[in-house]
């Protein structure tokens, strides 16, 4: 029986075609960016391709590997640097400001078998993290001003929530290499109010400053004029008649020059006033 089923072409284009597809469930390629679990009954059997701290590029164990169809599973995990986005979440800090953050986190899987044992899958490990960087960001900056976010402290500020995170990525077998704020801002109501406060500080300000100079002003035109008055009384004393011809020119140049046409002046030629135009002519 065995002898015609072989000579039978249907039945041995069944058993290749069989004979592929196991083939296919045995073999798997593993690329040099991935590691792979090899599972049975939901326990970790091997890991190929495991990630390795400074292992180089085109220097892994990647390639084929073979499973037992049925009973072993495969599980591809990213060796790769991977990133989390936080949600905007709000956050309140110790000046009771209210701040809208957004940030991110990269991180590598470096222990695949703790990641698959914890937590199972990367969507699910990315998903904890998500959470875990908004609980630390929340309790590092909720310790802090707004004001340390915009000054050198935001880098010790970072590291904090670093070390937070990482303390607990690596009970789902991650490492976590970098967190970043990328804007942290006040909301929109919360601006304008700091704008109108900010204004009208500046406004007061300048107040004060420009009450400060007119004072001062008024101390240096003082002094000025007592100086000038000092000069006069100089000059008087040296020369009356001159002193008293000087400020007559004066007080024509500022009647009769500055009027501009404006009024008219009806004076007597004996007027006492026009005594020094008398003497010149």
């Amino acid at each position: 029986m065995i002898s015609s089923l072989l000579r039978n072409p249907i039945y041995l284009a069944i058993g290749a075609i069989g004979a592929l597809i196991l083939m296919s469930m045995s073999v798997n390629v593993v690329p040099e960016t991935q590691q792979a679990i090899i599972s049975s009954y939901g326990k970790v059997d091997r890991i190929v391709n495991p990630y390795k701290s400074g292992e180089k590029f085109g220097e892994t164990r990647a390639g084929l590997t073979f499973r037992i169809p049925f009973v072993e599973q495969i599980q591809m995990i990213d060796k790769r640097v991977l990133s989390v986005q936080m949600e905007q979440q709000e956050v309140l800090s110790t000046d009771q400001l209210r701040l809208q953050v957004d940030a991110f986190a990269r991180f590598r899987i470096t222990q695949p078998a703790v990641m698959y044992r914890t937590i199972r899958t990367e969507d699910r490990l990315r998903d904890q993290l998500r959470t875990i960087l908004g609980s630390s960001l929340r309790n590092e900056l909720g310790k802090r001003t707004f004001a340390a976010l915009l000054s050198a402290e935001r880098g010790e500020v970072m590291e904090n929530i670093q070390t937070a995170l990482n303390r607990e990525a690596r009970k789902y077998g991650a490492e976590v290499i970098d967190v970043r704020i990328k804007r942290a801002d006040l909301p929109a109501a919360t601006l304008q109010s700091a704008y109108n406060r900010m204004r009208s500080a500046r406004n007061q300000e300048a107040i004060a400053i420009d009450a400060e100079g007119q004072k001062e002003a008024q101390i240096i035109r003082a002094d000025a004029e007592a100086e000038a008055a000092r000069i006069y009384a100089i000059s008087y004393g040296k020369d009356p008649a001159f002193y008293d011809f000087y400020r007559a020119m004066q007080s024509y140049r500022q009647t009769f020059q500055n009027g501009e046409g404006a009024s008219n002046i009806i004076l007597s030629p004996q007027n006492a006033y026009l005594e020094k135009f008398r003497k010149g002519i």
